[in-house]
C-alpha cells in the first residue's frame, strides 16, 4: 500500500477513538473550555434530558469522557470517614460500568471548605488508563475498562487548607499536578507508568502570603517550546514539562487560594490571582527568569473571579465573578467592553461551544449567551440542584454534575 494511502487509512481508523476521547480532562482537550459540539441551548429537569444518574456520595470533580464512558470521582461517607471512589458510567445510557474504592479517608483528615468536597479534582484519561487524584490523600492510575488499580501512591502527603482541589494533567511520560499546602508548595510530575516521582519543582514562597492554592496546570506551546503553566499563591511558574526546570516566573502580590486555571490565548497567559482581592494578570510567555517587571502586559482589578476560570473567544476575554458579574474584556489590552449582571453565585468555569458561551451557577441555573460587542442572552435553564462542578461534553451532549446526580443533556 502506498505510504500516503496507508497514512490516510490509519487516520480514518483512529478517528472514532480520538473523537470518543474528546473531553478527556478538566476543561476539555486543550484545557481551555472550548468545543465545536452543537450543544442544546434549552433544557430543564424534564426537557432535553437523555438520562439522569444519581451518583453516590459527594464530589465536585467535573465529568470527563473517553471511549463512550464517563468518569467521575466521589467521596462516600462511611463510619469514621469516607470511601474515596472512582465511578465509570456508560455515556449512552448512564448505567454504572464500575464503581471502585481507590483510597479510604479516616476521621482525622483535615476539614474541608463548605464549597469543597473530598473528591474535587477531575480525572484525566489517556491510552486506556484513568488517572484520579485526591490531593493530599493520594493519586492513582486505574484500568479504564475494568477499574482495577495499575498503581496508587500516598507518598506525597502535605498539609492542606480547605481540602483538595486542583486537577492533574498528562503530558509526555508524566502525570503533573500542583501541591500547595501550608508545609509544602511544589509542582509534581509522576511517571504515569509507575507512579514514581519523575521530578518535583518547589514553588518559591513569599513572606506574608498564605501558601495554599488549588489551581490546575495548563500546557502551552510558545515558539515551538512546550511550557507548563502553574499558578499558585503569590506567583505563577512556567516550567519545562519534561524536566521541571523553571523557564520563567511572575509574581502578583499577596494573592492566595488560587483556584482558576490559567488560560493561553492571543499570545498571552491569563492568570487570576486568588483571594482576598483577585486581579487578572496577562503575561507574555516568551521571557526568562523573573519577568514581573518586563512581561506583564496588563492587570485588571474589577470583577475578577475567585473560583471560575476565564475563557477567551477571538480577541475578547470573558469572565464571570463569583457573585454573578459577567465582564467582556479586550483580550489584548484588558480594556472593559461591557459588564452585565447575570445573577447567581458561580464556581464552575465557562464553556464555549459552537459560537455560544455557557455559564453554570451554584443553584444549577445555566445562562447561555452569544459572545459579541454587547450582552446577547440566548437562554436560561434551571435544574434546581446545587452545582459547583464545571461542564463536560460527550459528542453533541452536555454533561452537568449536580450535588445529587449527573445529567446528560442533548436535543431530543
Amino acid at each position: 500500500m502506498p505510504r500516503v494511502l496507508f497514512a490516510w487509512t490509519l487516520a480514518l481508523a483512529l478517528a472514532p477513538a480520538l473523537q470518543a476521547a474528546d473531553w478527556f480532562q478538566f476543561r476539555g482537550p486543550d484545557g481551555s473550555g472550548h468545543t465545536e459540539a452543537k450543544l442544546p441551548t434549552e433544557w430543564g429537569p424534564k426537557t432535553n434530558v437523555t438520562w439522569r444518574k444519581e451518583v453516590p456520595g459527594v464530589g465536585w470533580s467535573s465529568p470527563v469522557v473517553a471511549g463512550g464512558r464517563v468518569y467521575l470521582t466521589t467521596a462516600v461517607p462511611q463510619s469514621g470517614g469516607y470511601s474515596l471512589r472512582a465511578v465509570c458510567l456508560d455515556a449512552k445510557t448512564g448505567g454504572t460500568v464500575w464503581d471502585v474504592e481507590v483510597f479510604k479517608q479516616g476521621a482525622n483528615a483535615p476539614k474541608i471548605h463548605s464549597k469543597n468536597s473530598h473528591a474535587s479534582p477531575s480525572a484525566v484519561v489517556e491510552d486506556g488508563r484513568v488517572y484520579v487524584h485526591f490531593g493530599h490523600l493520594g493519586t492513582a492510575c486505574l484500568d479504564a475498562k475494568e477499574g482495577t488499580k495499575v498503581w496508587a501512591t500516598q507518598e506525597l502527603a502535605y498539609k492542606p487548607v480547605h481540602g483538595n482541589g486542583g486537577s492533574p494533567i498528562v503530558t509526555g511520560k508524566h502525570l503533573i499536578f500542583s501541591i500547595d499546602g501550608t508545609d509544602k508548595q511544589a509542582v509534581i510530575a509522576l511517571d504515569k507508568t509507575t507512579g514514581k516521582v519523575g521530578w518535583q519543582t518547589p514553588r518559591p514562597s513569599k513572606p506574608g502570603v498564605n501558601p495554599f492554592s488549588f489551581s490546575t496546570p495548563q500546557l502551552i506551546t510558545v515558539k515551538g517550546r512546550e511550557q507548563l503553566i502553574s499558578a499558585g499563591s503569590g506567583s505563577v511558574l512556567s516550567l519545562d514539562p519534561a524536566t521541571g526546570k523553571e523557564l520563567w516566573r511572575a509574581t502578583y502580590g499577596a494573592g492566595y487560594s488560587v483556584v482558576p486555571k490559567p488560560v493561553f490565548a492571543n499570545g498571552l497567559v491569563y492568570v487570576c490571582t486568588g483571594y482576598n482581592t483577585p486581579n487578572l494578570v496577562a503575561i507574555k510567555p516568551d521571557g526568562t527568569g523573573d519577568v514581573t517587571a518586563t512581561h506583564v502586559a496588563f492587570t485588571v482589578k474589577k470583577n475578577v473571579p475567585h473560583n471560575p476560570s476565564v475563557i477567551a473567544v477571538g480577541d475578547a476575554l470573558y469572565m464571570v465573578s463569583d457573585n454573578g458579574m459577567l465582564t467582556c474584556l479586550d483580550a489584548k489590552t484588558g480594556a472593559e467592553r461591557w459588564t452585565e449582571r447575570v445573577g447567581g453565585n458561580f464556581s464552575a468555569s465557562p464553556l464555549c461551544a459552537n459560537g455560544l458561551i455557557y455559564l453554570l451557577d451554584e443553584a444549577g441555573t445555566a445562562t447561555v449567551f452569544k459572545p459579541g460587542d454587547s450582552y446577547d442572552e440566548v437562554a436560561k435553564n434551571k435544574l434546581g440542584e446545587r452545582a459547583l462542578a464545571s461542564f463536560g461534553v460527550d459528542g453533541d451532549a452536555l454533561l452537568v454534575r449536580t450535588e445529587k446526580a449527573l445529567y446528560k443533556i442533548e436535543k431530543r
